[in-house]
C-alpha cells in the first residue's frame, strides 16, 4: 500500500497563548521533534500543513512537501483537506499532529505495520487505555474526512467505525501528550527528565 503522511501543524495554539510549535523542548523546536518521528523512507509522500513560515521551511528542507494554511482559523478539517490533497493517489494516509513532541519513531513504525497487516482498519496509537495519535486512514475513509467541517478532526471518523479501529501501542505514556498549555509542557519536560 502507498502510505502517505500529514503533519498538522497549522493550529493558532490559542489556549498556549503563543506558538508552541516555536517552543524548545529538549534543545529542539517542538515542531522538529514530530517531524524527527516521521519515518520518511517507508512513506511515498510527507506534506507538512502550517502557516508558520519557520516549520514550512523545515518541512522544505528536509524534502516534505510544505503546504501553507492561510486560515487556520477555519480548524483542523481545512489542514486535513489541504495534506490529503498534497498526498494525490495514495492508498493510506498517517495523520500526526505537531505538538507531541515526545513521540518516537519507533512507535510510528509499529503503527505503520500494523496499518500494513490490516489494510481496511484504522489504526491509532495509545498506550493502555489511553489512545491518540497519530492516525493511520486506509483511503476508504479519505472522503469521510474532507467532508469534515470546522475544528473537527478525525475523531469524528474513529466513533463513526468504532469497529474498524485498532490499537498500537507506544513506548511510553508520554508520547501521546500533546503540549495545549505551558504547563502541559512543563509537565511533559517533568515527566522525561
Amino acid at each position: 500500500m502507498k502510505t502517505g503522511c500529514i503533519l498538522m501543524a497549522a493550529g493558532v495554539s490559542s489556549r498556549f497563548g503563543e506558538n508552541k510549535l516555536l517552543l524548545a523542548y529538549q534543545g529542539k523546536p517542538v515542531y522538529a521533534c514530530a517531524m524527527n518521528a516521521i519515518p520518511a523512507e517507508r512513506l511515498c509522500a510527507v506534506a507538512v500543513v502550517s502557516g508558520t513560515d519557520e516549520v514550512l521551511q523545515e518541512a522544505a528542507a528536509r524534502g516534505f512537501t510544505a503546504i501553507l494554511n492561510e486560515r487556520p482559523q477555519d480548524g483542523v478539517s481545512r489542514t486535513i483537506r489541504l495534506g490529503l490533497d498534497a498526498l494525490g493517489g495514495v492508498d493510506a494516509a498517517l495523520f500526526l499532529v505537531g505538538d507531541q513532541p515526545a513521540l518516537t519513531r519507533a512507535s510510528v513504525l509499529r503503527l505503520l505495520d500494523m496499518g500494513q497487516a490490516h489494510p481496511s482498519c484504522i489504526v491509532r496509537l495509545g498506550y493502555g487505555d489511553t489512545v491518540g495519535n497519530p492516525v493511520w486512514f486506509p483511503g476508504k475513509y479519505f472522503d469521510e474526512l474532507r467532508a469534515l467541517t470546522g475544528d473537527t478532526g478525525g475523531g469524528r471518523v474513529l466513533r463513526t467505525h468504532p469497529e474498524a479501529v485498532r490499537t498500537c501501542q507506544a513506548d511510553h505514556p508520554c508520547e501521546l501528550w500533546d503540549i495545549d498549555s505551558p504547563e502541559a509542557l512543563q509537565r511533559l519536560n517533568e515527566a522525561l527528565s
